[in-house]
């Protein structure tokens, strides 16, 4: 989130809630977020500050780790054939996918997707060379 962050530096956060769910669970959300019970990846919400309160921005990021689970590996191997830590590769990208959201990048056209992206491997890029991925398997 600190690297996201540096996307929107006007932007102040308060709390950042993590959920983690399943196909069904995110469908539900995406339902009553978007309007549309669709399985995705990830979602993200930005809730701005309450008038009155101290002027920081709440955010809720859902990962969906059914997915991560079922996707890491296909995704993840082809790319690094000895990456003992496909699911958890997946679940980190989405994680920073719904930080990136949360400072405000939007992945409506390919070139947001691409741009988005690259960003987001670069930040586990990092997070791995600092040694977060130790010992983080399922």
């Amino acid at each position: 989130m600190a690297r996201a962050s540096r996307l929107a530096p006007r932007l102040a956060w308060g709390e950042i809630r993590l959920v983690l769910t399943d196909n069904a669970g995110i469908s539900r959300l995406h339902s009553r977020w978007m309007g549309a019970p669709l399985v995705t990846d990830v979602l993200s919400q930005r809730y701005d500050a309450v008038p009155g309160q101290p002027a920081v921005s709440d955010g809720e990021i859902v990962i969906n780790v059914q997915r991560a689970l079922e996707w890491g590996p296909a995704c993840w191997l082809r790319r690094f054939p000895k990456a003992d830590d496909a699911s958890a590769q997946e679940l980190a990208l989405y994680m920073a996918h719904g930080c990136d959201h949360l400072a405000g990048s939007d992945d409506g056209t390919p070139a947001e997707r691409r741009a988005m992206r690259q960003r987001e491997l670069r930040w586990l890029m990092a997070a791995r060379a600092a040694g977060l991925f130790k010992g983080l398997t399922f």
